[in-house]
Formats: C-alpha cells, structure tokens, sequence
C-alpha cells in the first residue's frame, strides 16, 4: 500500500491549491505518488527540478514547492537537458502527458532516450488531450471516441514503453493509477537509475475521455484501468489474441549504461588535456 505518514504540505504550494483539474481527474494521484517517491529518496528540493510542458499534466509544476519550469508545448525534455548539462548534479524530472511527450514532443523524447541522458521522465497516459478540447492523442486506443474522432478512432496507437525501449532508455516502466502504489515504486527506481528513465503511467480524464466512452465516473475508469491491465509476467504466458485490448504494465528495461552528462564531462577534459 502507498505511504500514508507523508506531510504533503511541505511538497506544495498552497497558495495555488486547490488546483484547477477536473473532479476526478488522476492527475492528483500521480503529483502524490512523485511527493512519496522524492520523500521516501529523501531528494533536496533545492536540488531538484520538476519541468513541464503544456497540458493538463503539466499544471502539476505550478503545484508543487520545487525549482519548477514551465515551458512550451512539446519541449519540456529540451529544456530539461538543457538545465541537466548546465548542473548536471541536479536531480530532473519532467511531467509530460501523452500528446505533449509523443505528438510535438516525439522528437525529443526519442533522443532524450537515445542520449541517456540522467532525466527521469513521467508520462501521464490518459489517451486524449483533455485541455484543449478532447481531441485524441497518439496514445488514444483503437475505436475510442473523441472531439476529433466522432466515429470511433482508426488510428493505430502508439506504445509508448516499446518506443523509449527501442529508443535507447536505461530504465521503462507502466503503471496505473488503479495500483498507485506500484507507480510509487517505479518513479523511485526511475529517479535513481544513472540514466534517462520512462514511466508511463495510465490515469484517466472523466470530462473528455470518460464521458465519450461510456466511463461516466471517475470510479468507471478506475475500474476500466483494472479490468485491462495485465502485469507483465503474466501477459508472457498470454495468445495475441488473449492480450487484444489489454494494456501490459510492470518494468520492461532496467539495465546500466555509461549516462550523457558524464561522456560529455569525459570529453571536455580529454580535450583540454590535449588527448583529443
């Protein structure tokens, strides 16, 4: 079970609470679960930098009581490895939704994870952009219906783990909202792992994607999350055809790799030494 011994105050800005999500919304519970895991690593918060792009995800910066930064649609990982080649000492972690770290982000994220560059990025999966109208995202299931896709989606949808694993990231992971509790830990490990590490986690919008496909409460779609969700062993021991619909979670890469900032730190000092 999640901790529950937490002073979360000391985490947040209060004069910005209560927030602006929507009743409901699993934001609320990723932003908790990053507070355990950073309380639990016991981080600096004068050391640590929260970044974000746009979206309803990345509201979460104005939220908590860390160096936070706010940043333009998509390019949340460029000014995080910005900030991480600057001070490379510094513990970063961005919070990115769907659209905004696999539509106008995907560049990025491909080569933040081709790098390895030591960033720890948190991908709030609620499979549709939910500020800005409902529009399906790349994440957005098979046949689910969104403003943008009125008949059902005909896309096929991406897998977000499969890309940062086949991108080169050192540490990947999917959780849900539903099992709160194992995200705590994948946050953790992610956050420690000497490299650029990727935790999907599944939440859900009840304004947009619930209510346009017959998940009316916030319960639905928690129960939805649970009903779908196949750990990872357990899905090795599944047909294709048994795993159709099923969203696959647990940890699929956690390896060690020589981490960016510090070949780039290798190199400056070989170079000024006259070695190259």
């Amino acid at each position: 079970m999640a901790r529950k011994d937490i002073d979360y105050s000391k985490y947040l800005r209060l004069e910005y609470i209560p927030h602006i999500w929507c009743p409901g919304c699993g934001h609320g519970s990723i932003m908790k679960s990053i507070i355990r895991a950073v309380d639990e690593l016991n981080l600096d918060k004068d050391k640590t930098v929260l970044v974000s792009g746009i979206g309803c995800s990345s509201r979460i910066v104005g939220y908590m009581d860390f160096n936070t930064l706010h940043t333009t649609h998509g390019r949340a990982l460029a000014f995080a490895t910005g900030i991480k080649l600057a001070r490379p000492e510094l513990n970063v972690i961005v919070a990115s939704g769907d659209g905004d770290a696999t539509a106008i982000g995907g560049n990025h994220f491909i080569h933040a994870c081709r790098r390895n560059i030591d960033i720890t990025l948190i991908v709030f999966n609620n499979f549709i952009y939910g500020m800005t109208g409902g529009q399906y995202s790349p994440t957005t299931p098979v046949g689910s219906y969104a403003s943008t896709s009125p008949y059902g989606n005909i896309d096929p949808s991406f897998n977000i783990c499969r890309l940062a694993e086949a991108a080169g990231a050192t540490y990947v992971a999917r959780a849900n909202v539903y099992s709160i509790a194992q995200a705590d830990n994948f946050i953790k490990k992610g956050i420690q792992n000497k490299g650029f590490s990727v935790i999907e986690v599944i939440t859900h919008c009840p304004t947009y994607y619930g209510r346009k496909n017959k998940l009316k409460t916030p319960a639905d779609n928690l129960r939805w999350q649970k009903e779908v969700s196949v750990s990872i062993h357990r899905a090795k021991k599944m047909t294709p055809e048994e795993l159709e619909g099923k969203i696959i979670t647990g940890e699929f890469v956690n390896k060690s790799e020589e981490e960016y900032t510090e070949k780039y730190e290798r190199l400056i000092i070989e170079k000024a030494q006259g070695k190259i």
